[in-house]
């Protein structure tokens, strides 16, 4: 006869099974809806960096308004860059703020800061 010790017995519990699967639900549910924020940031660098490239303040929020019409860019405008001369280059930098509804009085915020090459 084998005798079997509980002190032997590995795994996860079936409360346990329920509380991970819960965590790696909730994990995945915030991070599909934080994914599509990152992207249009990346969308935002890349029509700054096309818009740095403009003569004038005007053209340079116009470059970057027609981009965004392009790659559907709605958290910034034009209107919204702060553009600066360093030198003899322009840069132009932006901040701006996501927020994303969790559950109840619970929202994640987002802040997004970036700058021209």
């Amino acid at each position: 006869m084998a005798v079997h010790s509980k002190s032997r017995q590995r795994g996860i519990t079936f409360l346990g099974l329920i509380f991970v699967g819960g965590v790696i639900a909730v994990t995945g549910v915030v991070a599909a809806q934080v994914f599509p924020t990152f992207l249009e940031y990346q969308s935002i660098a890349k029509a700054v960096n096309k818009a740095a490239a403009g003569g004038s303040v005007p053209e340079i929020r116009q470059i970057f308004d027609a981009a965004s019409a392009i790659d559907n860019i709605s958290s910034i405008r034009g209107a919204d860059l702060e553009i600066t001369k360093e030198g003899d280059k322009v840069v132009v930098s932006f901040a701006y703020q996501r927020e994303i509804h969790l559950a109840g009085p619970g929202w994640l915020t987002l802040k997004y800061t970036g700058r021209s090459k």
